[in-house]
């Protein structure tokens, strides 16, 4: 799979994109270019990834061929990126990000694995993608197995029971941010209950309007990310 690294030195950025995008999303949304001054100064590296989603949540096969292909999704990350991101960059910090399902996609990462990330820094997330709101229907139609649990933040972290995992999150620096209109609102609020409620602190920004663009995006990442 492809993808595209801005910067030589810093914070090694893992960069996931929205349900549409490839690894040159995030360069053509604008948002390289805010984070431009980061990127030359050495404190930020980006590592734009592609994703799978017309193989995966977006597919037409049987919800557990999804899953499963979601799984392997995050194994290549786990295998693949993450280790050529430590070959070329030696700094300890990883941050995962991204926006919409992009934003998923990198919580249910950090959340799974918080001992390998620094931070978090999620965008205009959906969570729980078994959810049903407005016109946004259930990703897996209503399947679900154990792989569904464990890849649903919302679903695993109240049962969250291993001291290990749970000090590694407690360390873990987290960053939501929605649009107060954003149907996924309520979602991000959810979440960030189950966190409080693991005594993990984190940041949750609400945005006015809907803020589920490029253009907020853009005015978000030179705060957060």
């Amino acid at each position: 799979m492809e993808l595209l690294v801005f910067g030589h030195a810093g914070a090694k950025v893992l960069v996931f994109p929205t349900r549409d995008g490839k690894f040159w999303e995030y360069e053509a949304l604008g948002i390289v270019g805010r984070l431009a001054p980061k990127i030359e100064a050495g404190q930020l590296q980006l590592y734009c990834i592609d994703n799978l989603a017309d193989e995966t949540f977006y597919g037409r096969q049987h919800p557990a061929d999804r899953i499963r292909r979601h799984a392997a999704f995050e194994d290549y990350v786990l295998h693949e990126v993450l280790p050529l991101m430590a070959a070329k960059n030696s700094h300890p910090a990883t941050i995962a990000h991204g926006c919409s399902l992009g934003a998923y996609y990198a919580a249910a990462l950090a959340l799974r694995h918080p001992h390998l990330f620094a931070k978090l820094v999620a965008f205009s997330g959906r969570y729980d993608l078994t959810l049903r709101v407005e016109s946004f229907d259930d990703l897996l139609g209503g399947y679900y197995d154990d792989a569904v649990y464990f890849h649903t933040p919302t679903h695993f972290l109240p049962g969250l029971g291993c001291d290990w995992q749970l000090e590694s999150l407690r360390r873990l620096d987290i960053v939501l941010t929605v649009g107060a209109e954003d149907p996924f609102i309520d979602n991000n609020r959810h979440l960030s209950r189950l966190l409080r409620d693991k005594g993990v602190q984190h940041s949750l920004y609400v945005w006015d309007g809907r803020a589920h663009r490029g253009k907020s995006w853009r005015d978000m990442a030179p705060l957060y990310v």
